[in-house]
């Protein structure tokens, strides 16, 4: 009998630890305040055909269609901030050097998949937007530690009138929101994570796509990936209180299995 009285001690504490690690903000109504208004989100902008995914032209269509946007963000080598998703310049611009090691010149010199295109800055993609539709802004980064990115991506939204959330893979970089900027409301990206896709260790992707590391953040919502929405630690974390939003919608199909589950969507391919 002792025994098991053990055993069933240990086990409420493994499963009160567990809480204590997965479990978000409990702001869910002021995340709900800021979704209430839009709940589809373009990403990367309204992008297609001759018009390239996070560029001006994208920002546009999307504004004028009416939806919200969903836009990426990395710092250059002279510390200046570009509207770009991927680490490497090879899909987009046909160039094999990293994002980050090239200046905001060198980045807007170059064009978006063989369009008129340049990459934008973020300040030329908050001037066109002007508050004109809300904005989820992925904060990217090839550095877990380095806060850069964070801090200048804080002060350029500091003088911005318009509506924004972020969000982020890394729970360190929502970490520093949570810290510097506890109003913004804050997301987590996760999904079922692959070494080739994220660049870590098993290890990590095993904490990161189970958000072991949501007691770094504390975040607001979770942008899962709409096809691992079955994930036992997605499905628990939203029964405790994060507010979940769907990544990325392609298909009308993939739209009628989000009906249910997701409070708000990052679609592309497809128009809501």
């Amino acid at each position: 009998m002792v025994f098991l009285y053990i055993s069933l001690g240990v086990l409420a504490l493994l499963f009160a630890l567990y809480i204590f690690l997965v479990a978000p903000s409990g702001r869910r109504k002021k995340t709900a305040e800021f979704f209430s208004g839009q709940s589809k989100y373009a990403h990367r902008g309204l992008h297609g055909g001759e018009v390239p995914e996070n560029s001006l032209a994208a920002f546009e269509l999307a504004c004028r269609a009416g939806y919200g946007i969903e836009l990426d963000v990395h710092v250059t080598a002279d510390n200046q901030l570009v509207v770009f998703h991927d680490d490497t310049l090879t899909r987009m611009c046909g160039v094999d050097e990293k994002t980050e090691s090239k200046t905001l010149a060198e980045l807007q010199a170059l064009t978006l998949g063989g369009t008129g295109e340049h990459i934008p800055s973020f300040r030329e993609v908050l001037d066109l937007i002007d508050g004109r539709a809300p904005l989820i802004v992925e904060i990217k980064g090839t550095s877990m530690s380095n806060m850069r990115v964070c801090e200048l991506t804080a002060q350029m939204l500091d003088g911005y009138g318009g509506k924004y959330c972020i969000e982020a893979f890394n729970p360190l970089y929502v970490r520093w929101w949570k810290k510097n900027r506890k109003s913004i409301v804050r997301g987590q990206l996760s999904n079922k994570m692959k070494k080739e896709d994220s660049g870590q260790p098993p290890f990590v992707n095993f904490l990161l796509e189970n958000m072991l590391l949501s007691f770094l953040a504390r975040p607001d919502f979770l942008a899962y990936c709409a096809g691992n929405r079955k994930q036992p630690s997605f499905r628990f974390a939203r029964a405790l209180g994060g507010y979940p939003v769907a990544w990325t919608i392609r298909t009308q199909e993939d739209l009628e299995t989000v009906k249910t589950g997701f409070k708000a969507i990052i679609f592309e391919n497809v128009r809501p």
